[in-house]
């Protein structure tokens, strides 16, 4: 008999959602709206109408299907319970399995959405070939999932891989979107590397192709491809934030490897060169030989991470 998965990343705006064969194949993927009306009362109702929906297009009967994955924004314990509830979603707290599970008759496991982000990325994206490692995202800000030996570190209170928050800048007079201040995000996220390029520009006077431009981490790592020295340095500077506190996850939990994602990530291969060597100089021992590498499925890691949690 074939067997099947959905994988389902839930967003604040749309929900994602992938078929997959017992073999990680993606079948099928499409969006569902996101609708937050309610506090959220019908996001699952309707996760589980276009699952069944997609069963009868494909002709799929409900005992070939192994399982469905969720991934959800917001932290969450291994038995699927969002802790504190998903607040872009409007949701409080509840155990996601139990709730889908009454709607469609199979196995459901859930997890939060950068766990499950990593989770793809270690069975079919740049950390395949590795069960032990760290996907780092940077985007607007900066997520992480962990595994280690296959399996993710989630944590006590649902908060594990929440690598954004470390703090790494004691002199931050601004705080964070977490209230704390000097966190990594704040200089490494794609928000955060436009922060450091302003700062820079404010305080030299130093000619760069920067000035009079809209300042974006895309625009800085695209001046620094094109050898301008200010971008150089500000790239530099974001290296070095994010090189020492990957340093310091590093001693924790000594990854294989760290994927990186995000937009930001779309930079290529540069990126790696500005993070890496700082990362040496930081990191402890046997820590250095970390690998580094891109990640592959971009907005799709949350769909393939969630469906290899039935199919693994």
């Amino acid at each position: 008999m074939s067997k099947y998965a959905f994988g389902v990343d839930i967003g604040g705006t749309t929900v994602k959602m992938g078929l997959f064969d017992g073999e990680g194949n993606v079948l099928d993927k499409w969006e569902i709206p996101t609708v937050k009306d309610n506090s959220g009362a019908s996001i699952l109702p309707d996760v589980a109408e276009s699952i069944l929906a997609k069963l009868k297009e494909k002709e799929i009967r409900e005992e070939e299907l192994m399982g469905v994955g969720v991934g959800v924004p917001g932290p969450m314990n291994e038995e699927g319970t969002i802790l504190g509830g998903a607040v872009n979603l409007g949701w409080g707290s509840f155990n996601i399995p139990e709730a889908l599970g009454a709607y469609i008759k199979v196995p459901v496991k859930a997890v939060n959405d950068a766990n499950a982000a990593a989770f793809g990325e270690m069975w079919q994206g740049g950390g395949k070939g590795y069960d032990s490692l760290v996907a780092v995202t940077l985007g607007t800000g900066v997520g992480g999932g962990i595994i280690v030996r296959g399996k993710l570190l989630v944590g006590a209170f649902g908060a594990g891989g929440e690598i954004g928050h470390v703090h790494i800048e004691d002199a931050e007079t601004e705080s964070c979107n977490c209230g704390n201040k000097g966190c990594l995000e704040q200089y490494t996220s794609a928000t955060g590397i436009a922060r450091l390029a302003r700062r820079y520009l404010e305080t030299h006077d130093t000619p760069t192709v920067l000035r009079g431009e809209y300042i974006s981490a895309k625009t800085v790592f695209d001046a620094v491809k094109a050898g301008d020295e200010v971008a150089k340095e500000i790239a530099g500077q974001f290296g070095d934030y994010l090189g020492k506190g990957l340093a310091m996850v590093a001693s924790v939990v000594n990854p294989e490897i760290f994927v990186i994602g995000g937009g930001v990530s779309r930079a290529g291969e540069v990126l790696l060169s500005y993070i890496e060597p700082y990362f040496r100089k930081y990191s402890f021992g046997k820590c250095k030989e970390t690998k580094f590498a891109l990640a592959k499925l971009g907005n799709d890691a949350g769909i393939y991470g969630a469906a290899a949690l039935v199919l693994l």
